[in-house]
């Protein structure tokens, strides 16, 4: 199978937290590293989502927002997205308008994200720097092999 998503992550069901309409997955990939998804209920049962099963884990890489550094009073910021991955710049390929930074995490997982020129500057984004993604886990797209 081909995706356009370029964040491809295979893993393994980790654990399921159910609610009345979603169910919480967290998938461990192959690396050690954690990725929170958030399901429809009806999606999680048309799967067969169980603790241990094989998943692929998809997102696209707009969808990936990063993060660099501390607020200006040097306290950690907070944010609600659930996937908050910490790694280290690999590389940066610079458009005319959007740039491709490609994270990798010390699982070994690469993840790409695609943002502005101009925020890519204002972070500071170039190989060594450490930065973190930023992945809500409403997108987080779950597949299961057939």
């Amino acid at each position: 199978m081909k995706v356009s998503a370029r964040n491809v992550f295979e893993g393994t069901v980790s654990k399921l937290t159910g609610g009345e309409v979603n169910t919480e997955v967290v998938v461990l990939t192959a690396g050690g590293d954690s990725l929170v998804a958030v399901v429809t209920r009806n999606s999680a049962e048309e799967l067969g989502l169980a603790i241990g099963k094989p998943v692929i884990a998809f997102v696209k890489a707009p969808w990936v927002m990063m993060l660099t550094g501390v607020d200006g009073d040097g306290q950690q910021i907070r944010f609600s997205a659930r996937n908050q991955l910490a790694g280290v710049v690999e590389a940066v390929d610079h458009g005319a308008v959007n740039c491709e930074v490609s994270l990798r995490l010390p699982g070994g997982s690469l993840v790409q994200a695609v943002l502005t020129r101009e925020a890519v500057l204002e972070l500071g984004l170039k190989p060594g720097v450490q930065a973190t993604a930023l992945i809500k886990a409403s997108h987080v797209i779950l597949g299961v092999p057939a």
